[in-house]
């Protein structure tokens, strides 16, 4: 389906307008790969708490961002970006020099598994899974969700991430407690995928693969084994 055929001139005409200011492009570059709370982004932006309310009203009005309420902190929201944004925008991302990725998660016994399997199966770079507070074992909505989805989930016991995590790797956060309870730094992204194991129906554990699914294929392109990138 072509980009006139889905988005009519006036919602595309509204997305292009809402990015007609730097502040704003930059927002959107830096959640094309992760999502990001509103004080994170104005740390990264350096600009008024009133400014960037300003602009972020803009892009949620276009349609281009939309905000979640964390799972861990009720008092903090993440904004992430509308997978149809990509459709019809191309926003910019250099490319990232990494040697392993880390997956983490509370109890490293669903969404980390998920998405570390995933990423083995689409990237040469190698995936690895953690959790803050690791559970006894990997739960069995994970297990058939990656049954349904033919994805080889090779299921390690929950490790911690203090026991997994070594120098040079690239951290993301596929949970808001873990994000939260994590240091960031400037070698992380972070994920807010809703847990489901909250309810603990196979839609919900089929909704996160989906989830994760994507934001593996949007990323993967923009990472490059160390020594690579030139």
């Amino acid at each position: 389906m072509s980009i006139e055929q889905k988005f009519s001139l006036e919602q595309r005409s509204a997305f292009y307008g809402a990015l007609a200011d730097p502040a704003r492009l930059s927002i959107v570059d830096m959640l094309v790969l992760g999502d990001a709370s509103p004080s994170e982004l104005q740390r990264r932006l350096s600009i008024s708490s009133n400014l960037l309310a300003h602009h972020l009203g803009v892009l949620e009005r276009a349609g281009l961002v939309h905000r979640s309420r964390s799972e861990g902190d009720k008092r903090r929201t993440y904004l992430r970006l509308e997978p149809t944004a990509l459709e019809v925008l191309v926003p910019t991302s250099s490319p990232l020099a990494v040697t392993r990725i880390v997956f983490v998660c509370t109890h490293n016994s669903a969404r980390s598994q998920l998405a570390a399997a995933l990423w083995n199966k689409q990237s040469h770079i190698p995936a690895a899974s953690a959790g803050t507070h690791p559970a006894p074992r990997v739960h069995s909505g994970a297990l058939a969700a990656a049954r349904r989805h033919d994805l080889p989930l090779d299921a390690t016991r929950p490790a911690d991430v203090a026991d997994v995590l070594a120098p040079g790797d690239m951290v993301i956060a596929v949970c808001d407690n873990a994000h939260e309870e994590m240091r960031e730094n400037p070698n992380s992204l972070h994920w807010s995928i809703p847990d489901p194991a909250r309810t603990g129906s196979a839609a919900a554990f089929d909704r996160a693969f989906d989830d994760i699914d994507h934001r593996v294929a949007r990323l993967a392109p923009h990472c490059l084994p160390n020594g690579e990138l030139s």
